[in-house]
């Protein structure tokens, strides 16, 4: 039986954008692992009731139930110790900088960059939920949050140590991806799956870097559904 994966997805069930999912899906295809993945929206809570989660990903591998995209790489190399996503525990740990690197500096640039585009790739059962939790969380609209030419600022200056890492080597864990690839590629694919938005010049390394992430899995990332290929909302 292959794992279960349940994967946030939009308006179109073949719009899987979030990057927290994106993390898990590189990671299995890092191990060489197929995996069935399940649509799941924000406002499906019944549909993760046996998780004891109210978000995903959650994988269901056999009788394990692994929540958490960090928690389920982590997983992964204990169960799966071929292709090591990590290495030793120091690894692990220096791997941790990437995952908060991600989340603290990259996510928050992009969000304020395409979060209208998001929206409206959105389930149309999921937006009000999405606009309740995020105005809360902003403390404004959704409307002032949004500011491209800040956010495209916010995240220029962020991606310096990565343009410093990707001069000297193609992938951030060295000549191939690893976890600190995945886990800072993983923004930028949400952002790919929701928004025409160009995040970065294509004379970047960084850019480079990202088409060398989209062909990787024999173009797994490439491959996937993305916004501007759904005509009238819908495929």
């Amino acid at each position: 039986m292959l794992p279960v994966l349940y994967d946030l997805s939009g308006k179109d069930d073949g719009l899987r954008f979030s990057p927290y999912c994106w993390r898990v899906k590189l990671a299995l295809a890092h191990k060489g692992l197929d995996v069935e993945t399940r649509p799941w929206h924000f406002a499906d809570k019944e549909a993760l009731a046996f998780s004891g989660q109210g978000a995903v990903p959650v994988l269901v591998d056999g009788e394990e139930v692994v929540c958490d995209s960090y928690a389920i790489m982590r997983y992964l190399d204990r169960t799966y110790p071929g292709a090591p996503l990590f290495g030793d525990e120091h690894a692990e740990a220096r791997a941790r900088f990437f995952k908060f690197y991600a989340e603290r500096s990259l996510a928050p640039a992009i969000m304020r960059t395409i979060i209208m585009d998001l929206l409206n790739a959105l389930h149309p059962g999921d937006r009000a939920y999405f606009r309740e939790t995020r105005e809360k969380r902003f403390g404004r609209s959704l409307e002032d949050f949004h500011s491209p030419s800040r956010g495209l600022s916010q995240l220029d200056a962020a991606l310096e140590p990565l343009r410093g890492r990707l001069e000297e080597a193609d992938f951030l864990d060295g000549e191939a991806p690893a976890a600190a690839d995945y886990l800072v590629f993983a923004p930028f694919m949400w952002a790919r799956v929701v928004s025409a938005a160009d995040l970065v010049s294509n004379a970047d390394p960084v850019y480079a870097w990202m088409e060398r992430m989209l062909d990787l899995n024999d173009g797994l990332c490439r491959a996937a559904p993305r916004i501007v290929d759904i005509r009238d909302g819908y495929r």
